[in-house]
């Protein structure tokens, strides 16, 4: 989960926090915990790629749980960095260097992405690898709407362009051309369940029976796979950056580290799964779009519904979808919760403590999903 930045931007800083950024490799080697970002490692990184000069100044952005994003701004270079958390990472787990390497293809087919400027596959610098891709300018909506939106026919503006967005990705040809061979589209539902369900194990320590019973669910009434197609794997609200123009217009898709090629329903599912609606109820931990519950945005089956329309699926096993992606996002809220138990979360004094209850939250709200007609 991330943003590039709001409009407005954050306050960039040269100075090391002694917690997330450390000034030079030997001040981070002294650190109880490893530092996210070394200031004198970067320097060295953008001197290679002759990218800006000076000093480096930086400002934490973003809202994701797992991967961290950082601006960097070095004289007249503005640039987004992007790395993994701290180490230790599960298996397939945050892995950068896909990301990077999708928007470059994606920019290749013509998607709206970000510029991809540099990327470090050695691990050394950062601990993990990251890369660097140009600032854009624009809004990231979870909460608030700009101003210039903040009506209600621009507000299901933003609703349809989001909606627009996700259909133009799965436009895209997969079978010939950049995306050909990215990944292996045919049982990727069949995968997705078997997948999640035998990593609940791994990073749970307590008994919740509702995970094991949704999997056998969802496996026994998956529905068919119309056709393949691009997944973002993350698509909500909160990874579109909006442009700065008067119309509400999706400047740039971002965070891709978990897609692939598969069913793009899954990522419609995803997509209703986040999105809150006035009438919803108690909301869960994965409603990440609180503003969407607004008068004039569209609800979730007004997104289903012009879905359909671009696109000419069949969403009337939406239903099954948003089950699957609430059930998934327990698992990995899950693995938050534990490493929080761990004490690899020190700072975090509200989202993961609140997954003690969130998590069979989200559970519930799957099995109520998955029983939709």
């Amino acid at each position: 989960m991330s943003e590039q930045t709001r409009e407005a931007g954050p306050v960039l800083t040269e100075r090391p926090d002694g917690r997330d950024v450390a000034a030079t490799a030997e001040e981070a080697a002294r650190m109880p915990v490893p530092p996210l970002l070394v200031l004198d490692a970067v320097t060295a990184f953008l001197d290679e790629r002759g990218l800006g000069d000076g000093p480096v100044e930086w400002a934490r952005i973003g809202d994701g749980q797992s991967n961290a994003t950082f601006l960097l701004r070095r004289g007249g270079v503005e640039a987004v960095l992007r790395r993994g958390p701290r180490p230790p990472l599960p298996p397939s787990a945050h892995d950068m260097l896909r990301e990077a390497r999708i928007q470059l293809l994606l920019r290749d087919a013509g998607a709206s992405v970000a510029e991809v400027l540099a990327v470090c596959e050695d691990p050394e610098p950062l601990g993990v690898p990251f890369y660097l891709m140009r600032r854009l300018h624009g809004d990231v909506i979870t909460d608030e709407v700009p101003a210039r939106f903040d009506t209600a026919r621009d507000r299901r503006g933003v609703a349809e362009a989001a909606v627009d967005a996700l259909a133009a990705l799965h436009a895209i040809d997969v079978r010939e051309g950049p995306l050909a061979g990215y990944g292996r589209p045919e049982g990727y539902l069949e995968r997705q369940v078997s997948r999640f369900a035998g990593l609940w194990g791994k990073v749970s320590r307590r008994e919740l029976p509702l995970v094991g019973e949704l999997a056998e669910r969802l496996a026994a009434t998956m529905p068919a796979t119309q056709r393949h197609a691009l997944v973002h794997g993350d698509f909500r609200l909160g990874n579109l950056m909006f442009g700065t123009g008067r119309r509400p217009e999706v400047a740039a898709v971002l965070d891709w580290e978990l897609s692939t090629l598969g069913d793009p329903l899954a990522d419609l599912g995803y997509l209703v799964a986040t999105w809150s609606e006035a009438s919803g109820g108690v909301p869960t931990t994965m409603e990440l779009s609180p503003v969407t519950a607004r008068p004039g945005f569209l609800d979730r089956a007004g997104l289903a519904e012009r879905y359909e329309r671009l696109t000419g699926a069949d969403a009337s096993r939406l239903g099954w979808y948003r089950a699957l992606a609430l059930w998934k996002s327990a698992v990995f809220s899950e693995a938050i919760y534990t490493r929080w138990l761990d004490g690899e979360r020190p700072d975090d004094t509200t989202f993961a403590p609140g997954l003690e209850a969130g998590v069979p939250r989200l559970l519930e709200v799957a099995a109520e999903a998955l029983a939709e007609r």
